[in-house]
């Protein structure tokens, strides 16, 4: 009798070794889980961090190119006031009104380029802002299965048989 008792007893206990091995298992993989997901969240924000970067040098660019843009024009309007002098001024104000025009167009197909290339960029930058959002919502989809899968139980109590 005794013998069983204690053959019941090494039994019950390697058991109890075993579901405490399982569970330090499981509890090793959802770290890693939630690692991976936390490393994930930091290179997204470190991206967003550079694109809101990117996004402030594109817009100090392009207020300096609208700024050179009214220079060019200031410089057009003079041109043109010029212009009203004499017949051969006239002649040499034309074709510098021309390369200036030329200038503009050029310029505003630059700065079209650019509120285009801008734009994309916002695009991307907002895609990436979902991408995180919805990173972020399954992390605390993930955090909330854990919190429903592990019942707040003290730690020397062990597991209630199933």
């Amino acid at each position: 009798m005794k013998t069983i008792l204690h053959r019941l007893l090494i039994g019950l206990a390697l058991g109890l070794c075993g579901l405490c091995t399982w569970q330090w298992h499981g509890q090793v993989q959802q770290h890693k889980a939630l690692t991976a997901l936390a490393q994930t969240i930091a290179d997204q924000t470190a991206e967003l961090q550079h694109a809101t970067n990117s996004v402030a040098v594109l817009d100090q660019q392009l207020a300096q190119m609208d700024a050179r843009l009214t220079e060019l024009r200031s410089v057009v309007q003079s041109n043109r006031t010029a212009s009203a002098a004499s017949r051969a001024e006239n002649q040499r104000v034309t074709g510098a009104l021309a390369q200036a025009n030329e200038n503009i167009r050029h310029q505003n197909e630059t700065l079209k380029n650019v509120v285009a290339q801008r734009d994309a960029f916002l695009q991307r930058l907002n895609d990436a802002i979902q991408d995180r959002n919805a990173v972020v919502a399954k992390y605390n989809a993930l955090v909330q299965q854990i919190a429903e899968a592990q019942p707040n139980r003290p730690a020397t109590e062990p597991p209630a048989p199933k």
